[in-house]
């Protein structure tokens, strides 16, 4: 069996699927709602009030790393500004920083390096936190400023403003060029921009929300969050199924049995924030997060949620890996670039090879008009503009169109030049269109292998095989970048070390060099995806062990997420590598197959 023997067909699905436009690019982000932030406020009060700022790091543009000390320890605040993943939680991870801080962290570090943060409050479920911080100033006088984090999808920012409600700097400079609502720069005032007519759901009393629901023309969910300030359609959805109404239903349709219901959930989930009692939970379907709350998601089935100790551990899980992809992705936009460029000139020159080899398959049939013209030509009549005659290879009677010009041997020749041209060009065409199907399949190779890269050094590796394959040229006088980047090593639940290739040139490395002939190699059948190696050391395998070392092949595929993905493995010395054939591409002629997810939320990852 030829590993990745695809029909053209598949080419131009292949296409949509590795470049789809933007708007499905996009994930969308699950919202960091102002419940969501009233669940952090509570866990942020009890562990970082009356602690001191030890240091602050600026890891990302976008995002700063706060350590502090208070009487509970230790705490480490991540916040970001970043426009798709804005965020905020504590942790107890660190992250490098630059060699050079920039320069609204050396702004912070001159002012607040040592305050105390005496409170810290959310306006009106707001998605802002305020951080107020006393410090000491140049004279040694006690004074007060604030930072504030705004959590609001693409206008997120970080600013820090002093007593007087003036800016001193922010994270993100907005100038009145880019907003006519509110610039935000040193010297400005801060306020919040109220650009939303919203109630104050912590306020709001049920003559309220039956006032505020009953005048909407929305669907009841859509009038929820559309009127209430911090909810969010997941919230909204779940207070519809608590109470048992229909979320699009218009909510002027209610009846007054429906809106009683509707008003008593809202007012309880109130009660719920002002209160500090959460239930951090995160919803899983097909074994990817669908959705998240700091309140139970009942609407959900137990088997499909999550449930966290704290806010801050949810959205450290949640947001590494979504940060990781999206960071790794901004890198990598050049490469991914011209990973496109050539998928669509690859693609295009396939359909017109295709085309072309269509056309020759009509040679067969002037080489057998040239045979039977030498066979039966002596019957033609002079001048005839077609000859009826027998096809000794089918027994049947066939008209053969003559030039009435020529003679029926000049006529024969003719077709067998005909024929020698187009058998000529197939035989070309052949070879063309083989390498061009190779092509492409060496780019969604590529391109997969970018979904899968985690941090810089896997995307210098990519980079260095799009160089090797003469997709980028080289700088002039520039060598051979160094590989840091290592194969996924996993420990199975058995016991077997799992690894798994994130590129080509790590799929081919694990195969032939580090592989032994005993142990087992599993791949995604017909399909983009890694080298997955199962080192046996001589041991027999358990069958727990191929079905992780199975769904591990299905999650670094271009399959992951799917249900059922078929699975191809084989022991090692079964599989070869063509002649010439582009890195990672291999053959086996022997194989087993299993069917399987791509959930490999059991396995352990050995970090590197």
């Amino acid at each position: 069996m030829l590993y990745f023997r695809l029909q053209h067909i598949y080419f131009v699905a292949l296409y949509g699927l590795f470049f789809p436009d933007s708007k499905s690019r996009n994930e969308e982000i699950m919202a960091f709602d102002g419940v969501t932030i009233a669940c952090v406020i509570s866990e942020l009060k009890k562990e970082l009030i009356g602690g001191r700022l030890y240091k602050i790091a600026q890891p990302e543009n976008d995002e700063l790393l706060f350590t502090c000390k208070g009487s509970n320890g230790q705490f480490r605040l991540a916040m970001s500004a970043s426009a798709s993943l804005p965020f905020l939680y504590l942790t107890d991870q660190n992250k490098p920083s630059p060699m050079t801080a920039p320069n609204f962290c050396m702004v912070l570090r001159k002012h607040i390096a040592n305050g105390r943060i005496v409170k810290i409050y959310q306006p009106h479920m707001e998605r802002i936190i305020h951080f107020d911080i006393e410090h000491l100033d140049e004279m040694g006088d006690l004074c007060q400023k604030t930072l504030i984090v705004e959590l609001m999808g693409k206008h997120s920012n970080i600013i820090f403003y002093d007593d007087q409600n003036m800016i001193i700097d922010s994270i993100k400079h907005i100038s009145g060029m880019v907003s006519s609502v509110r610039e935000v720069l040193p010297g400005r005032e801060y306020f919040i921009p109220n650009t939303q007519d919203k109630e104050d759901p912590l306020t709001v009393s049920r003559e309220e929300i039956h006032r505020v629901l009953t005048a909407a023309s929305r669907p009841v969910f859509k009038a929820i969050y559309g009127s209430f300030t911090g909810i969010s359609p997941c919230i909204a959805h779940e207070v519809c199924y608590r109470a048992g109404v229909d979320a699009d239903k218009p909510s002027g349709e209610l009846t007054e049995v429906e809106m009683d219901a509707v008003c008593s959930i809202f007012l309880q989930i109130m009660k719920d924030v002002k209160e500090g009692s959460f239930v951090p939970n995160v919803v899983y379907e097909n074994n990817q997060p669908a959705e998240y709350a700091a309140v139970r998601l009942t609407s959900y089935a137990d088997d499909k949620v999550v449930l966290y100790d704290s806010m801050s551990e949810l959205i450290e899980h949640y947001y590494a890996e979504k940060n990781i992809v999206t960071r790794i992705r901004q890198r990598s936009v050049d490469l991914r670039r011209v990973v496109q460029t050539a998928m669509e000139r690859n693609v295009k020159k396939y359909d017109l090879q295709v085309k072309q080899l269509e056309d020759t398959q009509k040679r067969e049939k002037y080489r057998i008009y040239g045979e039977l013209l030498n066979t039966y030509g002596y019957g033609a009549a002079e001048g005839a503009k077609s000859l009826e005659a027998l096809n000794y290879y089918t027994n049947e009677m066939i008209t053969i169109p003559l030039d009435p010009t020529l003679t029926a041997g000049e006529n024969a020749k003719k077709y067998f030049d005909k024929y020698q041209k187009l058998k000529r060009t197939y035989e070309a065409l052949t070879t063309l269109t083989q390498e061009t199907k190779e092509e492409i399949e060496h780019l969604a190779s590529i391109s997969t292998a970018l979904d899968i890269a985690q941090k810089e050094e896997d995307l210098v590796q990519i980079k260095e095989e799009l160089i090797e394959s003469g997709y980028i040229r080289r700088k002039g006088g520039t060598k051979r970048v160094k590989i840091t980047s290592k194969p996924f090593h996993y420990i199975s639940s058995d016991g077997f070390d799992i690894y798994v290739g994130k590129n080509n040139y790590q799929n081919e490395e694990l195969t032939f060099k580090f592989a032994t002939g005993n142990d087992w190699w599993f791949h995604a059948k017909g399909m983009p995806g890694s080298h997955v190696i199962v080192k046996t050391n001589g041991a027999e395998m358990t069958d727990r062990a191929y079905e992780e070392a199975g769904r591990l092949a299905a999650y670094y595929s271009q399959a992951k997420g799917q249900e059922k993905i078929e699975i191809d493995y084989t022991q090692k010395k079964n599989v070869k590598k063509p002649n010439g054939s582009k890195p990672g591409f291999v053959v086996y002629y022997t194989n087993y197959s299993l069917v399987i997810d791509s959930d490999i939320s059991g396995l352990q990852l050995v970090k590197e």
